[in-house]
């Protein structure tokens, strides 16, 4: 309780701090909202860009996908056989004829790998650009660098105020506690965590690749709280605040107000709760993506970029099973012909939507996983981890499509030609952002730790 010698201004300004600090979320916002844009002015990023991550998660077969084998033997080639695309003399596997419709607006990278199998290392390849095992790091207990979403959120921010910068969608956040860390911000600064978007169905049992009612279920303010009560705090706020702001010189208090104009409108705004409602699209384009979890998430994708966020992982949930929905270590067969027909109507129809509605070149779309799977069938009629090769879709962004960048060898164990690693794809991804990838930002020790170590842009997209 305030002392009867505290000061206008004291009370003011711990009113301010509990509206802040505990009225909306338990969430500093603008401090954060504040910090991000001070680095995005001190690094001159580009304009507003934006990558939508569709992750793969525990690992789709690059075999069954995007590099098939149809002259191997049957033990490597797979139940599948490979299928003619619109661009002649590429070839994919048949478990995707929509994406064979429009290989002409994507490029197909084939020679891809880095070296572990586990999950999460291979996550952490993917998500960071870093070998967590060279860096002396467990990933299944913390992170040695920050994901590309997190720098992203620290240099560039959101391309919308009233929007986060960085937005998960999928299960590895909700689902599996402690397997996320290479999503996360690392020694940034937990400021530059996802927002992660939970569906409230989750955990009832249910497959969630056959999802026909998808939501956001986190976007509700806390517990006790409405627009109206909040508006009102706002309102207070701003009437004990004006008195000072007409004799401040500095122009301190106009900077702080923008930063909680800001917060308050992505808490409460119209903007945000439009972009995260999917109901505000029309059936036929519902249907266009597919009435199942992928599909809807793949369409609130769309309309994240479109409103402002930077940075949008999206999970496959693949077979929808548990949390490794791609890891098809059994009946491989019977997996890819339930995951990919959803997978496969989600994809196109966002990289349809992305050319249609002229994001294209503002929009960077990939494709991946944290590595393919094992050449050879397995006793079980699966196939198992393999992080020496994985294929890579990459859509818009304004890069170079209809192409195939490297190869694998003739039973697809190993890259043939062009051999690129993780840190080349998200080099790639933070070009496209206008993201400096040797900057450096001091870990919890002061160390300088640069946000890639080896790795540049793949010159074929350019």
């Amino acid at each position: 309780m305030l002392g009867t010698g505290c000061s206008d201004y004291q009370r003011a300004m711990l009113q301010r701090r509990t509206f802040l600090g505990a009225g909306i979320g338990g969430l500093a916002l603008p401090a954060i909202l504040q910090s991000r844009a001070l680095a995005a002015v001190a690094s001159k990023a580009a304009p507003d860009t934006a990558v939508i991550q569709y992750w793969l998660g525990g690992a789709a077969s690059h075999q069954e996908t995007y590099d098939p084998k149809p002259d191997a033997p049957v033990d490597f080639r797979g139940p599948f056989r490979a299928i003619s695309t619109n661009v002649p003399g590429i070839q994919i596997c048949e478990t995707l004829p929509r994406h064979a419709k429009l290989i002409d607006k994507v490029t197909l990278i084939r020679s891809m790998g880095h070296d572990n199998s586990d999950h999460q290392h291979g996550m952490h390849w993917c998500q960071t650009g870093h070998d967590a095992k060279a860096n002396g790091v467990n990933p299944f207990k913390g992170s040695s660098h920050p994901s590309i979403g997190s720098i992203t959120s620290k240099v560039r921010g959101s391309n919308h105020r009233a929007m986060p910068s960085y937005v998960h969608i999928g299960y590895p956040l909700d689902e599996v506690p402690g397997r996320h860390f290479p999503h996360s911000a690392a020694h940034i600064g937990r400021h530059h965590d996802p927002y992660v978007i939970l569906d409230k169905r989750t955990g009832d049992g249910k497959d969630p690749g056959q999802d026909r009612s998808f939501r956001v279920g986190n976007l509700d303010l806390t517990a006790g709280l409405t627009l109206s009560s909040i508006s009102d705090r706002r309102e207070l706020l701003a009437q004990m605040d004006r008195l000072r702001r007409e004799t401040d010189a500095s122009g301190m208090m106009d900077a702080m107000d923008h930063f909680h104009q800001a917060a308050f409108e992505m808490m409460t705004g119209p903007r945000a709760r439009n972009a995260f409602d999917l109901e505000q699209e029309d059936d036929r384009t519902r249907e266009r993506y597919g009435p199942t979890r992928p599909g809807q998430t793949a369409l609130l994708a769309r309309r994240l970029v479109e409103a402002g966020v930077t940075f949008v992982t999206v999970v496959d949930p693949g077979v929808g099973l548990s949390s490794s929905g791609w890891d098809l270590h059994r009946r491989l067969e019977w997996g890819m012909k339930t995951a990919c027909p959803r997978m496969d109507c989600a994809v196109t129809a966002l990289i349809e939507d992305l050319y249609e509605r002229g994001l294209d070149k503002k929009v960077l779309l990939v494709v991946w996983g944290e590595f393919g799977r094992t050449p050879r069938i397995n006793k079980d009629a699966g196939r198992d981890h393999w992080g020496d090769l994985q294929s890579v879709l990459v859509a818009g962004g304004g890069f170079r499509c209809g192409q195939v960048i490297g190869s694998s060898t003739a039973r697809g164990e190993v890259p043939q030609d062009r051999r690129l690693w993780p840190y080349d794809m998200v080099a790639t991804m933070y070009h496209h952002l206008g993201v400096n990838s040797h900057q450096a930002f001091n870990n919890l020790a002061g160390r300088p730790v640069p946000v890639l170590e080896k790795g540049e842009p793949i010159r074929e997209l350019l």
